[in-house]
């Protein structure tokens, strides 16, 4: 069934649903961790923009884009924290777990820093 506005229906018991068709998403995006955490907050608490997104075809796109935008910003951030702090290949080679321990410190700022400021938003 359809009306003038050439919207296919589809018959239900007593009700017509139309036949909503989402335009074709790009499949052949894969998205990482950050991609998937913007996503998923997307999902849970901006559900407006999600359906528009989704609806559009382009949430894959727009969480790729955001994917790539955290993951330099991330690789950015430990550079300068690491250059910062004085943590050089020198300190690994003289004491590992120092090293590992403000490795960890400064990746863990790092993904506090790219979340608040580009997946949470």
């Amino acid at each position: 069934m359809s009306n003038k506005n050439s919207i296919q229906y589809r018959r239900v018991g007593d009700y017509l649903i139309p036949n909503l068709i989402l335009p074709p998403e790009e499949t052949a995006i894969t998205l990482g961790k950050w991609g998937m955490m913007h996503k998923s907050y997307l999902e849970k608490h901006n559900r407006v923009l999600f359906s528009l997104l989704l609806a559009e075809g382009k949430l894959y796109q727009h969480c790729a884009e955001i994917e790539n935008q955290a993951r330099d910003m991330f690789d950015t951030l430990v550079e300068q924290m690491k250059e910062a702090e004085g943590v050089t290949e020198q300190l690994k080679a003289d004491n590992q777990m120092e090293w590992i321990q403000k490795m960890n410190n400064i990746q863990q700022r790092a993904t506090e820093i790219v979340c608040n400021e580009l997946i949470y938003t």
